[in-house]
C-alpha cells in the first residue's frame, strides 16, 4: 500500500474518531473542563485540525491510482453531477431553523414545527447532503484516495445522524419522539422539489460555481463545465 494512502487512512480515522468521540462519550467531560463555549472552540479546532490534515494526506496520494470500475464515463459524471447539486439544495435548506443543530434549539417552547422545505425530505438534509457529495465523488473517482475520503465523510454523515437522534431524544424527549414521528431518516426524494423554488436557484447557482472552481483547484472540469457545449451556451 502506498505511504500516502497510509497517511490519508491515518487522517480519516482521526478525524471520524475525533467527531464522535467529542460529541458523545468525551463531551459531558470537556463541557465540564472547558465549559460550552471553550468546548466547542476546542471541538473546532481538532475538527479543523484533523479536516486539514486529511485534505493535505489526499492530495500527497497519486490521484490516478487503479480503480474499482471505469468512472470517468458520461453516465457517471451526468449522475454524479446531479447529485452534488441535490446535496447543495439540501445542505442550504438545512441551515435554517435546523432542530437537530448542536447547542439550543431554534424553537424553544412547544411542539416543534410542522416540517417544510428540506425536512419533507429527511430530518437530517445536511447530513445526507454530505453523504450524497461523497457518493458522488466516488462514482467518478473510485481510486483509494477518494474511496478513503468518501467512506470516512458519508459513515460519519450517516452514522452521525442516527447518533445525534439518540442524543436529541434524551435532550429534548418528546418534543424530538414528535419531530421523529413526523419526519423521516432515509429520505424521501419524491419531495425534494419542495424545498423551494428560491432555493433550487440559488444552490445552482453557487454549483455552478464550484463546479466552475473544480477546474483550477481539481484541475478536472465538473458539472456542465465537462461538456463545452452545454459551458459556452452558459456563457
Amino acid at each position: 500500500m502506498h505511504p500516502a494512502l497510509v497517511n490519508l487512512i491515518a487522517a480519516s480515522l482521526a478525524f471520524v474518531g475525533t467527531h464522535f468521540a467529542m460529541s458523545h462519550p468525551l463531551r459531558p467531560s470537556m463541557v465540564r473542563m472547558f465549559g460550552e463555549k471553550g468546548f466547542a472552540a476546542v471541538y473546532s479546532l481538532v475538527s479543523l485540525a484533523t479536516f486539514g490534515w486529511m485534505i493535505w494526506a489526499f492530495r500527497q496520494v497519486p490521484p490516478f491510482g487503479r480503480k474499482l470500475w471505469a468512472g470517468y464515463d458520461e453516465v457517471s459524471w451526468t449522475l454524479a453531477s446531479a447529485l452534488t447539486l441535490v446535496s447543495l439544495v439540501l445542505f442550504l435548506g438545512s441551515l435554517r431553523g435546523n432542530p437537530a443543530f448542536p447547542g439550543p434549539s431554534p424553537h424553544p417552547e412547544g411542539p416543534l414545527p410542522e416540517p417544510r422545505g428540506v425536512f419533507l425530505v429527511t430530518r437530517h438534509p445536511m447530513m445526507w447532503g454530505f453523504a450524497l457529495w461523497a457518493l458522488a465523488h466516488i462514482m467518478i473517482a473510485p481510486t483509494g484516495r477518494t474511496l478513503v475520503i468518501g467512506l470516512a465523510i458519508g459513515f460519519l454523515a450517516l452514522v452521525g445522524a442516527h447518533m445525534q437522534d439518540r442524543k436529541k431524544r434524551e435532550l429534548m424527549g418528546e418534543r424530538w419522539a414528535d419531530w421523529q414521528a413526523k419526519t423521516h431518516f432515509w429520505p424521501r426524494w419524491r419531495h425534494v422539489f419542495r424545498a423551494g423554488l428560491v432555493l433550487w436557484l440559488i444552490a445552482l447557482v453557487l454549483w455552478l460555481v464550484l463546479t466552475w472552481a473544480h477546474i483550477p483547484t481539481a484541475y478536472v472540469p465538473a458539472g456542465i463545465w465537462r461538456w463545452p457545449a452545454l459551458s459556452s451556451w452558459l456563457g
